[in-house]
């Protein structure tokens, strides 16, 4: 049974998590929703609700999402940190900012240079705006964007114990692609300390409406998590992903060097590793999945239980040997597939999917919409209201992912469409084709879809931003 598949088999199960919703207790007008803002780092469909891989074990994210709208067809608007979450941020799309890769300073941009991000816009309209964790890429904290932020404003990230003798995995020379357990109690991981500032904070009495982000690290490299964790997962007992090893002969060039199958995947092969690898990525999801599951649990006990909206994302989705290509940076199903859910108090009902193709992008414009704050003009996405009332309301537009300049993927509910820089194509039909194993795009048929899809594309595609001092390799 291949993961897709086993998605539309997962459908009916998912709600069984479901629980009861609940209403704001007063007209916005009389009492302004709170906004509790979840991210979680480098996490793909392996969730249970979403029925990414058969083994894993998400019982908090299944539940979440059973309160509300799990889109199921939600995708990032760059599969790399720091672009990604610049666009979801700021709502403005890489190709227009310039934006495209981890090293890229955003605020150097001069789109993104005043821009007002989100949490900025709520705090203009009357809101506390606090965080924890990774909500930005590392690199580039926004101190602007927060009236208190955790560990700090200019250290984002708590920091992690570290195993001896690393790397574990005996793979050398890969810096933090490395997985195993570590002999630690929970309290001592970064997210878990993310957790319980996020626990502090819904336990405070708010004398205004609040917006609290709260950004987990895990499931990023290097899989590290306590021992528990692994122990949920025996090795010889793991669901390997359906590979196909012929899968980038159709691909273009600039596909196959994205791909590196010549990098990460033979090491992984060579060292034998792939089970664990598997193990550790699994692992590093069940533990984050505990974290979600303290806070959401947190926010039902407290005096804003009635009256918060819960957004739920990640930044995008994650390769593990699907196409030849381990992490994310490619504009296939498995790097631009990712999560997001929503509950809204007296507007989501429970147990609700969407099938329709959203991005990051949207959040921003949805939630200015659900707290009814003023509307802004250059923000790029479309707001999902519409379907978080109705998950079948029309919704033409498709996916947009971008990565590196004039590199871009477009996502129907059908088809996926990718446009390279110099013009080379591919086309994959999910209908029949899930695991996008069949390049069709050069199959005089499908012509009239590309031409549809490719209507869709950035007609503005600006230089990328960069920055003599920044020289880092990308993570």
């Amino acid at each position: 049974m291949n993961r897709r598949d086993f998605l539309k088999l997962t459908a009916a199960s998912a709600a069984a998590f479901s629980l009861p919703n609940t209403a704001f207790s007063a007209s916005p007008a009389q009492n302004q929703p709170n906004v509790l803002f979840m991210a979680i780092d480098d996490l793909n469909d392996w969730v249970g609700c979403l029925g990414g891989h058969p083994d894993v074990k998400t019982p908090n994210l299944d539940r979440l999402a059973g309160r509300g709208v799990l889109f199921t067809n939600a995708y990032c608007s760059a599969p790399a940190c720091n672009p990604s979450r610049a666009s979801l941020m700021t709502g403005i799309l890489p190709s227009t900012s310039g934006v495209y890769h981890n090293p890229d300073p955003w605020r150097q941009s001069p789109v993104l240079k005043n821009a007002v991000t989100i949490p900025q816009h709520f705090m203009a309209h009357g809101y506390s705006a606090v965080g924890g964790g990774k909500i930005y890429h590392g690199s580039f904290p926004d101190p602007p964007s927060w009236q208190d932020y955790f560990p700090s404003q200019q250290k984002n990230k708590p920091d992690d114990p570290l195993p001896p003798n690393r790397p574990i995995n005996g793979i050398p020379n890969t810096a933090h692609f490395d997985w195993g357990p570590v002999d630690i109690p929970d309290e001592q991981m970064g997210d878990r300390q993310v957790a319980a500032w996020a626990i502090k904070e819904l336990q405070k009495k708010h004398n205004k409406p609040f917006f609290i982000a709260c950004g987990f690290f895990r499931p990023h490299l290097p899989w590290y998590v306590p021992k528990k964790y692994f122990d949920m997962y025996p090795p010889d007992k793991i669901t390997l992903p359906n590979v196909n090893e012929n899968d980038l002969d159709d691909v273009p060039p600039i596909g196959r060097k994205m791909a590196k199958p010549q990098g990460d995947h033979e090491k992984v092969i060579e060292h034998k590793q792939w089970r664990k690898a598997v193990q550790g990525y699994l692992s590093s999801i069940s533990f984050v999945d505990t974290c979600v599951g303290m806070v959401i649990n947190e926010l039902d006990r407290s005096d804003h239980a009635d009256n918060t909206i819960i957004i739920l994302w990640s930044d995008h989705g994650w390769h593990l040997g699907e196409k030849l290509h381990w992490r994310k940076f490619s504009l296939w199903e498995e790097a631009t597939h990712n999560v997001l859910m929503a509950v809204v108090p007296g507007v989501t009902k429970s147990s609700v999917r969407c099938s329709r193709p959203v991005t990051m992008l949207d959040i921003y414009p949805t939630l200015i919409e659900l707290c009814n704050l003023a509307s802004k003009d250059k923000i790029q996405g479309k707001s999902l209201v519409p379907l978080l009332k109705n998950p079948e309301a029309e919704w033409e537009r498709p996916a947009l992912t971008t990565h590196g300049r004039n590199n871009h993927s477009l996502r129907s509910e059908r088809y996926r469409y990718i446009r390279y820089s110099d013009g080379t194509e591919e086309l994959y039909d999910h209908d029949k084709d899930q695991l996008e194993w069949d390049n069709i795009a050069g199959d005089p048929k499908y012509a009239e879809v590309k031409k549809q899809l490719a209507k869709w594309l950035p007609q503005t595609n600006v230089p990328e931003v960069t920055a003599a001092k920044n020289k880092k390799k990308r993570k």
